[in-house]
């Protein structure tokens, strides 16, 4: 049993590689704003790879983190995207409970696939927003729409036992949140995207989880932005991504959310 469950959770990790390492690849033609039609190329020169260029991970060590046909470096964000899809592939299994029995009924082919499709789309703007300060639509909305679909055909499915109209309020209550900075400062405190990208928020959380991913994402980006300014990075009128910290702060509260909220209460 014990070996099968090691398999199980190799093979979750290898996907996680997998579909990381096609992540780099929508990362980068959302940057040049070419379609995902094509076989890849070395962004510096332009030639096209090799199977054997493309492994995730172990092409990057291999090649010393260089182009075999070029010798420019190849971005650290390759193999780091690639190993954190993977790592919270896993995650994402364990916390769902998938391995306890072995036995996988359809929810529990359905739950992994819709929060696997959730990771992926995090990472992305994660990584865009970081380097373009800017959350792409054509990852945002789509995902929006499936959270929407996933809340209303399959409810009370995955880590909270809500109810669908408490997956809206909290959407209405994140981006109501963002909408009123927005408006108020005219759009230099906070951008429209992240507006956009509480909606998704709250169709993933619920209420009251919803504020646990608020108050994490302005913890940890009040921290970050302390200490860029200590470091000197930034100024305190320099503008910094959001959605990272959003980011954090939602996948944080997905997974311990309700547990965040009850050590809080204990503390009053």
């Amino acid at each position: 049993m014990d070996f099968i469950l090691f398999l199980l959770y190799l093979s979750i990790f290898v996907l996680g590689i997998c579909i990381g390492s096609f992540l780099n690849c929508v990362i980068y033609r959302l940057e040049i704003k070419k379609s995902l039609k094509g076989r890849s190329f070395c962004p510096q020169c332009k030639k096209l790879l090799k199977w054997y260029d493309l492994i995730p991970v172990f092409s990057f060590l291999f090649l010393k983190g260089k182009c075999r046909y070029c010798q420019q470096k190849i971005s650290i964000q390759y193999p780091l995207v690639e190993i954190s899809t993977a790592v919270l592939f896993v995650l994402i299994f364990w916390l769902l409970g998938l391995d306890l029995d072995l036995k996988f009924g359809f929810w529990d082919f359905i739950k992994p696939c819709f929060m696997f499709y959730v990771a992926s789309v995090m990472i992305v703007i994660f990584v865009y927003d970081l380097k373009h300060y800017e959350i792409p639509d054509k990852i945002l909305i789509p995902a929006i729409f499936i959270t929407a679909i996933y809340d209303i055909l399959i409810p009370c499915q995955l880590f909270f036992n809500a109810c669908l109209a408490n997956y809206f309020f909290a959407a209405l209550i994140g981006s109501g949140f963002f909408l009123f900075i927005f408006l108020i400062s005219k759009g230099l405190w906070m951008g429209f995207g992240d507006v956009k990208f509480a909606i998704l928020m709250g169709l993933l959380l619920g209420f009251p989880n919803i504020l646990t991913a608020l108050f994490l994402s302005f913890f940890f980006g009040a921290i970050i932005g302390i200490m860029l300014m200590v470091f000197k990075k930034k100024e305190i009128k320099s503008e910094i991504p959001f959605a990272p910290f959003l980011i954090i702060g939602t996948l944080l509260s997905v997974f311990w959310g309700s547990q965040i909220i009850n050590w809080y209460l204990s503390l009053i």
